[in-house]
């Protein structure tokens, strides 16, 4: 009988000890690399809600890392792309925060009320106000930029919205809400508001922030589709 090697499935072996230890080799320095990649989002951050500017050096931020140039631009081709990074952290942050308060909320209506107090707050609150402030007044530069990035970024605030509607709709809350559209122009009437406040750098009334609100919620109740006609 011929001796021959059974051959092995490396699907289910793991492959060889070879692939294993490269595996092993790229998976430490895939950590390595996510670790600087925080450290430089993290440091970027301190520096911007220390100094209210969306311009910190790139020597001050790797300062701040505690890294090096070399490994800032190992990960980020500029500056403005280190801040696109920075600012979809911001973005994520302030995500989970909206989840939370929604979460809490006892209908979809409810929950779309807490997600437009919850983005309001950016201007409302102090410390709010100075970390949000640079992002605001900067985003549409970014936007220009980075366009992809950015609306990538703003889509998951969006998400959170735009479930609550549709869910509202199924409930007959909203009979007329439109989830899609209605989302978008939300999230620009809040994003609007807080930006011209924190442009005037005056403090942002809640009152009005709450009338804001009532206004939104009272448009998405009465918006029965228009019939069409002459002129429309």
């Amino acid at each position: 009988m011929e001796n021959k090697t059974p051959d092995i499935d490396r699907s289910r072996s793991g492959g060889s000890v070879a692939e294993r230890t490269v595996e092993r080799s790229l998976g430490r320095r895939r950590a390595a690399y996510a670790d600087e990649v925080g450290r430089l989002v993290a440091a970027a951050l301190v520096l911007i809600e220390r100094h209210g500017d969306l311009e910190p050096r790139v020597g001050d931020i790797v300062r701040e890392a505690g890294l090096s140039n070399q490994a800032f631009y190992r990960h980020f081709p500029s500056k403005q792309a280190l801040l696109v990074a920075v600012l979809d952290e911001g973005i994520r942050i302030l995500a989970s925060y909206l989840r939370h308060r929604m979460q809490a909320a006892p209908t979809p209506v409810a929950q779309v009320r807490e997600w437009l107090r919850g983005i309001l707050e950016q201007a409302l609150s102090p410390s709010g106000s100075r970390a949000t402030r640079p992002f605001a007044l900067a985003r549409l530069r970014l936007a220009d930029a980075h366009p992809q990035e950015v609306a990538e970024s703003e889509r998951q605030l969006t998400a959170l919205v735009r479930e609550a509607l549709r869910a509202a709709v199924a409930a007959g809350e909203l009979p007329h809400a439109q989830p899609e559209g209605d989302a978008e122009a939300l999230y620009h009437l809040a994003m609007g508001w807080v930006e011209a406040r924190l442009a005037d750098g005056r403090p942002a009334a809640r009152a009005d922030a709450e009338r804001l609100v009532d206004f939104a919620l009272a448009g998405l109740a009465r918006g029965a589709p228009r019939p069409a006609g002459p002129g429309r």
